[in-house]
């Protein structure tokens, strides 16, 4: 069954209330929503799916444990009966390369599902944007570089974190090589976003 940005959003605000959320992580997933969306639209694609990925890629993070927000996203996408990608973006978003280890904020449980699906699932054109749009969007959208530095800011410096923003950095340029100019065009206020 496909999912419709609207009802994405829909879901989406069923969380802004629940006791986990202070309205932080509804408000990224819009942000990453609403920029999914402009991103696809200069690539030509289709922007209603781009912004309803955007819109429910988190939204595990209002089901049980936070280290487990993509498995929980996940497994509640497909409980609702939506076509795999939209359960899929609920894994892939915080994973660059399939790789597990390519991750802000240290190194994940070594939960054999979520490794092998990372290793081997091709990721498509709409995950790669919602992980860079993951990267760029707090409340607001942000340059990859002061999002980078809010998460090690949050979430600490660990082994992996010099891997993790290399990754980001590339996955920057090719989607800037795609666009054919610097994604950061397309948000006239970035450099002044906070």
């Amino acid at each position: 069954m496909i999912l419709t940005s609207q009802k994405a959003l829909e879901i989406l605000k069923e969380f802004k209330n629940k006791e986990k959320d202070t309205g932080w992580m509804v408000e990224h997933c819009i942000c990453v929503g609403n920029t999914a969306g402009k991103i696809a639209e200069s690539l030509g694609l289709d922007v209603d799916k781009a912004k309803a990925l955007g819109y429910i890629h988190d939204i595990g993070k209002g089901i049980g444990d936070f280290c487990e927000h993509d498995i929980n996203g996940y497994t509640y996408i497909k409980k609702l009966g939506y076509d795999e990608e939209y359960a899929n973006i609920c894994l892939t978003h915080s994973y660059l390369n399939n790789d597990i280890n390519c991750t802000a904020g240290g190194f994940p449980e070594a939960i054999p599902f979520r490794i092998e699906f990372i290793k081997n699932h091709k990721y498509t054109i709409y995950e790669k944007i919602i992980n860079l749009c993951d990267l760029m969007c707090k409340k607001v959208t942000l340059t990859l570089e002061k999002r980078l530095i809010d998460l090690i800011l949050r979430k600490g410096v660990h082994e992996n974190t010099i891997y993790h923003i290399q990754e980001a950095q590339k996955l920057k340029k090719d989607i800037d090589n795609m666009l054919g100019f610097n994604v950061y065009k397309l948000f006239p206020d970035i450099l002044d976003n906070e």
